[in-house]
């Protein structure tokens, strides 16, 4: 939980957009996955299902076929009268040479498969015409007719069974009669009548080869892994199609396979397709596999819009954030610059009122400050200059009465520089250069005033003297060592200024009696007591101008002397 609150803005904005993403892309890809792969199925099952029925309906033709011969036998009117007299001798003869043989070959000529056309007549006084085939299948080798008397048959269950059904009369049976089961084969059955008289005159049989009759059936057509059976009315395998079984010999079907089928008319038989449910799985892991790089792109795509817009806000209330960051560092100058009128641009232009009253306060709370240091300067100035001014006119009467002239004036001309850059035409700020003119006037005077027991040294960078700074540093400094640094007779001051980085620093060093580190602390706390006054005004002017990491450092140590650091920002 700690970690949520501490996450950043972009992160909390985007982590529910993308939880949300999954679960939409995630619901709407399962039900397109799903009713895909059940549209998917359904199409395979109506694409298998059209080509059992195309199988049903090629077998159908077939059938059909093989019955309008039989139905061209059973309406041939003329052979009907020929077979109904019972003649022997010449009459037979010609019934058979010029009636019913002829009219056989016409009818094996009607189609181009081989097929077995029997007759069996109850006319025995026609002669009976047949092969002896040794146990081969007969119709492997060409297509033939035979003639039977009806009395061969009589005794066979098979002819009993159908001829007992009184709906036998203008019907057609498919069976496997005789030896032709064991060929292979099957014959279609049709009682031959005498239309006229309604009397029976025999029994019509075509017998053909089931493979030629069910050619069609081809598990290829359907699937390389697929199951094709034919089965008759008791459930028995007449032929079956399969990788495993190409020979058309019945296999075991596996469980996990979908069952299609198809009614074979006529023939009371059943086509049957097993489909592995592999053929499904493949379909459905292109599906699947379709789906996924579909919901992967648009999960990709709308990810990206979702971060592109979260980066958008983001880096708004970053702005907000930055703003209020540089705030709290002290840089009440920034602003925030947004287009519109949304919330965020609203919470701008607020932030941006924040700021500039802010701004005003602290330029008020700025100027009554600097106000306050510069009525502190002017009265340490005030405090100083008549003390400062009585032993410099001291100085030049002591001159005057001996008579020296030269050094009078040079102490005249000095002390005039050093109220004339003081002044500094109530400026708060002047140059580096002015600041060092000035200190060195106060020096020079001093050094009247001291003589050989005062030795000055300056260590000046000139690439500093066009820079900006505040008024009166150097010479409290200066001041403060003249008054305290003394080690016995003589003090040596040395004044460096140069640049460091972006600043200038400037450096009052002494050999005087050194301080101690209680001392220095009392000198620049702001509350302490009022030792230092001048090192101390000094600080808080330039920390007013500069900032707090701008002022006065103080090292010293005892008995070796003092160096006190200034620090300015370096600015022109």
């Amino acid at each position: 939980m700690r970690r949520m609150l501490n996450m950043p803005f972009g992160y909390k904005l985007i982590l529910p957009y993308v939880l949300c993403l999954l679960l939409a892309v995630g619901t709407v890809g399962g039900f397109a996955y799903t009713h895909s792969v059940n549209s998917l199925k359904e199409k395979t099952r109506e694409n298998i299902q059209g080509t059992l029925q195309q199988m049903r309906d090629n077998i159908r033709y077939r059938t059909d076929n093989i019955e309008r011969i039989s139905n061209m036998l059973y309406y041939n009117y003329s052979l009907q009268s020929a077979l109904r007299r019972y003649d022997q001798g010449w009459y037979s003869y010609e019934t058979m040479t010029k009636t019913l043989m002829p009219a056989l070959e016409n009818l094996l000529n009607y189609t181009g498969s081989n097929i077995g056309l029997s007759v069996y007549l109850q006319n025995d006084s026609l002669s009976e015409v047949f092969y002896y085939d040794n146990g081969q299948n007969p119709l492997l080798s060409t297509k033939r007719y035979e003639i039977f008397h009806l009395k061969r048959i009589e005794a066979e269950p098979w002819y009993r069974e159908l001829r007992l059904s009184e709906t036998m009369a203008g019907q057609r049976f498919w069976r496997q009669i005789l030896h032709d089961e064991a060929n292979g084969n099957i014959s279609l059955l049709e009682r031959m009548d005498d239309v006229q008289r309604g009397k029976s005159i025999g029994l019509i049989r075509i017998a053909v080869q089931i493979s030629d009759l069910l050619d069609s059936v081809d598990y290829r057509k359907i699937g390389g892994y697929s199951t094709l059976r034919v089965v008759d009315g008791t459930g028995r395998v007449v032929i079956e199609s399969s990788p495993e079984n190409a020979d058309g010999k019945s296999g075991n079907i596996e469980l996990n396979r979908l069952l299609l089928s198809e009614p074979l008319d006529g023939l009371g038989w059943e086509l049957q397709a097993y489909v592995p449910n592999s053929l499904f799985d493949e379909s459905a892991d292109k599906v699947r596999r379709m789906t996924l790089l579909v919901c992967l792109v648009s999960a990709i795509v709308l990810a990206g819009l979702g971060i592109g817009v979260s980066s958008y806000f983001s880096r708004r209330i970053q702005k907000i954030v930055g703003s209020l960051n540089d705030f709290r560092d002290g840089d009440f100058q920034k602003r925030i610059n947004y287009k519109g009128n949304d919330e965020l641009g609203q919470i701008a232009a607020a932030f941006n009122r924040m700021g500039s009253n802010i701004e005003e306060l602290i330029h008020r709370n700025y100027a009554v400050s600097l106000q306050k240091k510069e009525a502190e300067l002017e009265s340490l100035q005030a405090q100083i200059n008549p003390h400062f001014l009585y032993n410099t006119l001291s100085s030049i009467s002591r001159l005057a009465q001996f008579g020296d002239v030269q050094k009078l004036q040079l102490l005249v001309q000095e002390l005039a520089k050093f109220y004339r850059l003081s002044l500094n035409r109530g400026e708060i700020l002047t140059t580096v250069g002015k600041e060092i003119e000035h200190a060195k006037a106060y020096i020079a005077i001093q050094c009247i005033k001291y003589g050989d027991r005062m030795n000055v040294y300056y260590d000046i960078d000139p690439e500093v003297l066009e820079y900006m700074t505040v008024k009166l540093i150097l010479q409290p400094m200066l001041e403060n060592a003249l008054e305290h640094a003394w080690f016995g007779s003589t003090i040596g001051i040395r004044l460096v200024v140069e640049q460091r980085d972006s600043d200038i620093v400037f450096k009052v060093i002494d050999t005087g009696v050194g301080m101690k580190a209680e001392t220095i602390q009392q000198i620049l706390d702001p509350d302490g007591p009022r030792i230092g006054y001048g090192i101390r005004n000094v600080d808080s002017r330039i920390k007013l101008h500069g900032g707090s990491r701008y002022g006065v450092v103080i090292g010293s140590r005892t008995g070796i002397g003092t160096c006190i650091q200034i620090t300015i920002p370096r600015r022109m």
